[in-house]
């Protein structure tokens, strides 16, 4: 006899989704050293984010917008992320309009430290997403956008923002090792 089975909710689907970052995240670190970590790619005269910098920024913007969501502090500042990183930036940095010159400043402690602060973030979202519920993802959390932006808009947002800078750290990653 087959046991019944509930179908998915959006909230399963978005745990499903933002359970997949950290693998991406820890493949890149894996192995990474200070100078393969700091490495900047120059294209079109131009110097770019480095691996490092692009994993931080990961960690930030979710951080910040899973806090926002949930009402409550961010990790960085509640478990004292900013200090044990060593990142020369303010806590209320999150990398979003950093020019080349404030991208150069970027120093962290330790690959280690850098990942070990993701998988804290990481570990609180999945907390914020499983106390959710349809009435939750569809609370509009920004009105400045053409329509609002529901909670569930933002979530899917953080999740294709994650990956897509976790590919290009990878691609980062896959450059130097070639």
């Amino acid at each position: 006899m087959n046991e019944p089975t509930t179908s998915p909710t959006a909230v399963d689907v978005l745990v499903e989704a933002f359970s997949r970052i950290p693998d991406l995240v820890h493949d890149v670190m894996d192995g990474i050293e200070g100078e393969v970590l700091l490495w900047r790619p120059e294209v079109d005269g131009r110097t770019n984010n480095s691996i490092g910098w692009t994993v931080w920024h990961i960690g930030r913007m979710e951080d910040a917008q899973i806090a926002d969501l949930a009402g409550s502090a961010e990790v960085h500042d509640s478990q004292g992320w900013g200090e044990r990183l060593g990142v020369p930036y303010p806590a209320s940095t999150h990398g979003y309009g950093m020019g080349p010159a404030d991208v150069a400043r970027f120093e962290v402690a330790s690959p280690e430290l850098l990942t070990a602060y993701y998988d804290a973030v990481h570990a609180r979202s999945v907390e914020v997403l499983r106390s959710l519920n349809a009435d939750a993802l569809a609370e509009v959390v920004d009105e400045r956008w053409d329509p609002p932006v529901t909670a569930l808009v933002r979530l899917v947002s953080i999740v294709d923002d994650a990956a897509q800078h976790a590919g290009q750290a990878a691609y980062l990653k896959g450059l130097l090792s070639h």
